[in-house]
């Protein structure tokens, strides 16, 4: 990095500090409410009927590999635009079918993050300021899934009935509702032994709660519908994953493009690279290599089968939930490994490298402190710490195979500390 006088970083850091609690008053005054559950191709911004969506920094169709590309031809395969996966190939290099990234449409993408024309999106408005976000449906516990790169008849199955059941079922519940506030349900939820990332049982329960009333209206007009999406409710512990993803996308582009700032807007990683974005620096994307990571995996698995295919989930991180809210979740030892001490550590690591403490969004086990929010590239640099992120972890082949804690790498930020100065001088 290069080196500058005491005034120069002086006056630098004094700016930089007004721009962030700008960014961070915008990430605090956030309300997102889910208003509706629709169709991709009605309300996703840019999509049309030939794209699919995938996770991460965008990159070219061959560098592409693994569960990512697997998934994106399922994806491509699922919406009928190719006959098998040998046409899907084709298309995709011909320009028939477009790839395109999910941020860039306003989509959070889990795993692989596939979103194609017809699959069901809930739709998260920031009250304050009126941005919108939308993220796909849980599709079940099935360790196979599409967005882990699996797509057989199973898989086809499982998006059908979200498709032609569960989608239209809560978007009439939504509606009759008028919408969902979803801050209340995230505050209370961390309060009940969730973290907001590999951790949802909680906010499952709060959401289906809020939708009972409408939800038994529409029973009461006739239809197993009904019955069937509260069956897939009650059997997803992690629905509410989507709608934190959501709610946390929401509320992350509202901190963004602050002049100045040096606050993370987004974390996000491919099959390649892992990725953020800060308020400041625009829409440029700053990529470093994927760090390696100790999962806890599940029976019969080893690190040799560990293969990333992307992810943006990790976006409740940027806002200062999942790995920066551990302690708040200490029953994730069982699921994805470590101690009650090293995640009380971990969490208080992550105090070190953010601008403040979230005036509604508290951890009981620190006497209700706020939990750590607004990450500063700069804090990331200074002081070595790199995020925490709770993650699930995919396998070669398909399916999630575990769970962890993975750790941003530091190059990133360092380039973003680079970028912000040389913008900023």
């Amino acid at each position: 990095m290069t080196s500058r006088s005491p005034d120069a970083v002086a006056q630098q850091g004094g700016l930089r500090e007004q721009a962030n609690a700008e960014a961070l008053e915008r990430l605090w005054a956030a309300e997102p409410v889910l208003v509706d559950v629709r169709p991709a191709i009605e309300v996703v911004p840019g999509l049309t009927p030939a794209t699919v969506l995938t996770s991460g920094a965008p990159l070219s169709w061959e560098e592409y590999f693994g569960g990512q590309r697997s998934g994106v031809i399922g994806g491509a395969l699922f919406e009928g635009l190719a006959q098998d996966a040998e046409e899907a190939d084709e298309r995709i290099r011909t320009g028939r079918i477009r790839v395109a990234t999910c941020h860039e449409h306003g989509c959070i993408g889990s795993l692989a993050g596939i979103y194609t024309a017809s699959m069901p999106v809930f739709v998260v408005e920031n009250a304050k300021g009126g941005n919108r976000a939308f993220c796909n449906l849980f599709e079940g516990p099935s360790p196979a899934r599409l967005n882990y790169g699996v797509y057989n008849e199973a898989v086809r199955e499982s998006l059908g009935f979200i498709a032609e059941v569960v989608g239209p079922v809560l978007g009439e519940a939504v509606r009759a509702a008028g919408g969902v506030p979803l801050r209340p349900i995230v505050r209370r939820a961390l309060h009940m032994g969730d973290e907001l990332h590999s951790r949802n049982t909680a906010a499952t329960l709060l959401f289906t709660r809020e939708l009972f009333p409408a939800l038994l209206d529409l029973a009461a007009e006739g239809g197993d519908d009904v019955r069937r999406t509260l069956e897939y409710l009650s059997s997803s512990d992690y629905f509410f994953l989507r709608l934190s993803m959501a709610s946390s996308k929401a509320t992350a582009d509202a901190a963004h493009g602050v002049e100045g700032s040096s606050i993370v807007s987004a974390m996000t990683f491919n099959c390649r690279n892992f990725s953020i974005r800060v308020s400041g620096l625009g829409d440029t994307w700053l990529e470093a290599p994927m760090p390696t990571m100790e999962p806890k995996l599940f029976d019969g698995y080893t690190k040799e089968d560990v293969e990333y295919m992307g992810g943006e989930s990790v976006i409740n991180e940027t806002v200062g939930l999942g790995g920066f809210a551990q302690a708040a979740a200490f029953p994730l030892q069982e699921y994805q490994g470590g101690s009650a001490e090293r995640m009380v550590e971990t969490n208080l690591e992550m105090y070190e490298i953010t601008a403040g403490e979230h005036p509604e969004f508290k951890i009981p086990f620190f006497g209700f402190r706020g939990v750590p929010s607004g990450i500063d590239a700069y804090r990331v640099v200074e002081t070595g710490i790199t995020p925490a992120m709770d993650i699930g972890v995919a396998g070669r082949g398909g399916g999630q195979i575990g769970a962890g804690t993975l750790r941003a790498p530091l190059a990133c930020f360092e380039q973003a500390v680079d970028e912000h100065r040389r913008r900023y001088p």
